[in-house]
């Protein structure tokens, strides 16, 4: 687990090493135990190393082909670089180190471009060929690893981070206007934008060669998510074996490590399950939950505090056990560090992760998380059912956009943003949301056809929006995080696995209608309240019934409540303040107007509040 960065300067003009490490120092924080930079002409590679597997310095980038040919920066774990050693060895390859940097660089060797469908792990790295003159960059399929890129003059610059970008002398940092669009309807970007004007995210599953010249960019797809209801019945005890095999394996293989290891723990059944399986293998494992204090909390948030259950599965599991509470004024002391290092704002309320991971990296330099078991089993039935009968997939479009308005709605965003408006006018939230589902399957004739259209369209967005999070808040403390909900076996079982068995009121719920009068949409909603019904079947091997049955359960703090209360002189002061930079582009009254609606307890404005803030604190950092 590291952080890359580098630079290709089109016209052939040779690369400045001064200016390479002034964009890896930017990003130390991902790598402080070592860093390496390589130039060759027009190209060049820097790395910034956090030592993970194979702590010597036979491991060290960037690295070279023993020819020479071949040069690379990488960030990730390649979980099966054991097998494809053994592989690559019976080929005659010599290996030098006991890492999977050199395993990955000699595939790429022998198999190039479809090296990258052999790799089952996580990963961003660009590999530069001293022969052809050709630059590779690569991101993992599921996108655990990001790697930004944009063109300045002629120069394409990479890196982990946007931030090392302003190493490099022509680079001026500027509101994507469009960007912004997209971001106050989505709570994320559905598009390859970012908030820097000319920066894109290379997409997961994608790579993009470059040489010199003038040849525009273009990446190209390599693997996509595909969930589809199986040709033929499924026996649902061999499947519930089958999950519980490939489950078991794939935490196994992401246990892999030369440094401690130790498990984010919630008193929820995906933290708890990954947990008990690591805690049965590794020895006084060790574990990290953050709660809440609640004191001023009302309605349900009186119940976002988990340290309770997640201590209970702590003595299940015999864990060494730490905990951190977070208060209201908690936000406000992080926010501004935070929004140096999310750079752009994602879904959700992101300040408990940080602590999380400033928690986590105190004792341990690699941690397991969660994340994905939602996306994956249907985690979230309550969004599913809002567009599971259509009469087409337009209808279906309508219907799931509608919701996906997570911040500004359609109607209220020219006003929001009318002192930029003329310039994002002609951007379309509407075709951005559509073109989501370009390239997944358009017969839709079922209610499970829509149902893993939604699955797909969330595991592409939001799924890819809580990675991003999950590494940039992990790395701004030199912490490694792993997902092994993301492993290839385990993902392409779970997106073959029919609805009715993530799902188990789908006949019952296509058959109400949430919007009849007289009550009936409260009915509606108790109906949708299951999900990841064969993951709690096979998770209840592992851990206790309660815990595989509990109702699904966000990581957020009770901020509705502190909003109004604790917290509402920070919000005042840094939103309503007629000096605040969000006003340069968005409408004061607009933004008072519904600030006042949650301050005021007319409507929950809760991730609209935290926005803005994350927002403000963004210009401030790089405006």
């Amino acid at each position: 687990m590291c952080g890359i960065a580098g630079i290709l300067h089109r016209d052939g003009r040779p690369a400045s090493p001064v200016t390479l490490k002034a964009m890896t120092d930017i990003i130390a924080h991902r790598g402080p135990d070592g860093e390496g930079h390589y130039c060759d002409g027009p190209v060049g590679l820097g790395h910034r190393r956090l030592s993970i597997i194979d702590l010597t310095d036979a491991a060290r980038q960037p690295m070279a082909t023993r020819d020479g040919r071949y040069v690379l920066s990488y960030n990730g774990e390649i979980y099966n670089f054991q097998e494809l050693k053994a592989e690559l060895s019976a080929r005659g390859h010599l290996f030098h180190s006991s890492g999977d940097s050199e395993v990955l660089l000699t595939a790429f060797a022998e198999w190039g471009l479809a090296a990258l469908l052999r790799l089952n792990g996580m990963f961003a790295f660009a590999i530069w060929d001293t022969r052809e003159r050709k630059l590779t960059v690569a991101r993992d399929r599921f996108g655990v690893k990001p790697v930004y890129y944009a063109e300045i003059d002629g120069t394409l610059l990479f890196a982990s981070e946007i931030k090392a970008f302003r190493g490099f002398p022509g680079f001026s940092a500027r509101m994507d206007v469009g960007g912004l669009a997209e971001y106050l309807t989505f709570q994320n970007f559905f598009t390859d934008k970012t908030l820097f004007a000319g920066v894109k995210l290379l997409p997961a599953g994608c790579y993009v060669e470059v040489r010199t010249g003038r040849e525009p960019l273009a990446p190209k797809r390599y693997w996509d998510y595909h969930f589809q209801e199986p040709e033929g019945p499924i026996d649902e005890a061999k499947a519930l074996d089958e999950l519980d095999f490939l489950f078991r394996q794939a935490v196994s293989r992401q246990m892999i490590s030369d440094v401690d290891v130790g498990s984010y723990l919630s008193g929820g059944m995906d933290s708890g399950s990954i947990t008990a399986l690591a805690a049965a293998q590794l020895p006084f494992m060790r574990t990290f939950t953050v709660g809440f204090d609640l004191n001023s909390a009302s309605g349900v948030e009186l119940g976002y505090d988990e340290r309770s259950k997640a201590e209970h599965m702590s003595y299940l599991f015999k864990t060494e056990h730490y905990e951190m509470v977070l208060k209201a004024g908690d936000m406000e002391r992080a926010l501004p560090r935070l929004a140096w290092h999310l750079e752009e704002p994602r879904v959700g309320q992101s300040y408990p992760n940080y602590y999380a991971a400033k928690l986590a990296s105190k004792f341990v330099k690699v941690v397991l998380s969660g994340t994905g078991g939602d996306e994956l089993f249907a985690g979230y039935p309550w969004r599913y059912y809002r567009a599971v009968v259509n009469d087409d997939f337009d209808h279906y479009v309508q219907k799931y956009y509608g919701f996906w308005q997570r911040l500004v709605p359609n109607e209220v965003l020219p006003q929001m943003m009318a002192p930029i408006w003329g310039q994002a006018s002609d951007v379309s939230t509407l075709d951005i949301f559509r073109n989501v589902f370009q390239d997944h399957a358009p017969n839709l004739t079922r209610p499970e056809d829509y149902i893993n259209h939604s699955l797909y369209f969330e595991a592409k967005t939001f799924l890819n929006g809580l990675l991003v999070v999950d590494d940039k808040l992990a790395m701004a403390h030199g912490l490694e995080g792993r997902v092994p909900f993301l492993d290839n076996d385990l993902v392409d079982f779970a997106m073959r696995l029919p609805a009715k068995m993530k799902l188990g009121n789908l006949t019952e719920v296509v058959q109400l209608n949430e919007n009849e009068p007289g009550g009936k949409a409260q009915r509606y909603f108790e109906k949708t309240r299951d999900g990841k019904l064969i993951l709690r079947q096979m998770m209840g091997r592992h851990i206790p019934a309660q815990v595989a049955e509990r109702e699904k359960q966000g990581f957020s703090a009770p901020d509705a409540s502190w909003f109004k209360g604790e917290s509402i002189d920070y919000v005042r002061r840094r939103l309503l303040n007629e000096r605040a930079q969000i006003y340069d582009y968005l409408d004061r009254s607009t933004v008072k107007s519904m600030i006042n609606d949650h301050l005021e307890g007319r409507q929950n404005r809760r991730l609209l509040i935290w926005s803005l803030l994350n927002l403000e604190h963004f210009c401030e950092a790089y405006l």
